[in-house]
């Protein structure tokens, strides 16, 4: 999530290296019946109003958050309109940003709320509650990621610390606290005043965390097992990534970034996550926004979140998630 945004929100509750942009590619035959955009609720009581920001994919099946009310979209991959899954305002939910399916479980971060929330993917049931410390400094939860053991880590833009809630913690009956496992606090991941760790992967053998700082364009690899924290090295290149996703050791990062072309940036990254280099930037004409990414199949699931139009004040489109290959 970008700065414009977090600012808002905060204020009513307190040299790019040179790659040429690559226009999506036409859908595989495979997939020639599903959507190229998906429309988010068009009827429902948020549908001017939505401002989606996470999304995460299961199955035939994609979820989208919306950062007004918190509530929770679900679309099916194969129709064109993602419709009301959970209702915002449930469970404290009056804000939703990162999401992440694990399993059967859809884990949901809840920005200024400080909260997290697991919801059964089948019954819609709460399943697990947490909260970080409530002792007055600015929080923002933007993102999650689970490791290949089942541990769930989540970023704070505004509190300097990386938070992890262990795998055989996942189910609560009471609202537990999120509890620190890494500190930015004196590290190259300074902490200024607009967003700061934003999307994050975690590596395949789950020893390494990859976050993102979005205003400064870089990217910080972090030591799950030793709390080390230092910058990536792009070779001169800047990623001002917000959702992240990995395969392996390439890296996809939707970027949002002033003006057109707003892209998915690739970046191949090093056998230990210490250096990487860009190397494409793919652009759709239907990008408005971009904030996160979700991979389903071989296609690859883009927010547009719209948040420039509302910094504007202006009058948004209809609310949609587009559908790329993937790069």
């Amino acid at each position: 999530m970008r700065s414009r945004l977090t600012t808002s929100l905060a204020a009513a509750v307190m040299a790019l290296t040179l790659v040429t942009a690559v226009p999506a590619a036409a859908h595989g035959p495979g997939h020639h019946h599903r959507p190229a955009t998906y429309l988010l609720d068009p009827v429902g009581p948020a549908a001017d109003d939505v401002y989606p920001e996470g999304v995460a994919a299961h199955g035939g099946h994609f979820y989208v958050s919306s950062t007004t009310d918190g509530t929770i979209y679900r679309g099916d991959l194969d129709e064109p309109t993602a419709t009301p899954f959970l209702p915002g305002g449930q469970d404290g939910r009056v804000i939703a940003v990162g999401l992440k399916v694990d399993g059967r479980t859809l884990l949901v971060a809840g920005g200024f709320t400080g909260r997290v929330w697991a919801y059964d993917l089948r019954t819609r049931a709460l399943t697990g509650s947490w909260q970080v410390v409530q002792d007055g400094t600015p929080t923002f939860v933007n993102d999650l990621a689970v490791s290949p053991r089942g541990d769930i880590y989540v970023t704070d833009s505004m509190r300097p610390v990386l938070y992890r809630i262990h795998a055989g913690e996942k189910r609560t009956t009471t609202t537990e606290l999120l509890e620190p496992v890494v500190s930015f606090e004196g590290t190259e991941f300074t902490y200024d005043q607009d967003v700061n760790a934003n999307g994050l992967v975690i590596s395949p053998d789950g020893k390494t965390a990859v976050v993102a700082k979005t205003r400064t364009g870089q990217l910080f690899r972090v030591g799950l097992t030793d709390g080390s924290v230092s910058v990536v090295d792009l070779h001169g290149g800047s990623v001002q990534g917000d959702g992240l996703l990995l395969d392996g050791h390439r890296l996809l990062a939707a970027e949002w970034t002033a003006g057109n072309p707003q892209s998915v940036v690739a970046v191949d990254l090093n056998r230990r996550f210490t250096e990487g280099r860009v190397v494409s930037r793919t652009s759709d004409p239907s990008f408005d926004d971009p904030t996160t990414i979700a991979r389903a199949g071989r296609d690859l699931l883009v927010v547009n979140s719209q948040f420039d139009t509302r910094s504007a004040g202006g009058t948004p489109e209809p609310f949609t998630v587009s559908r790329i290959p993937v790069p």
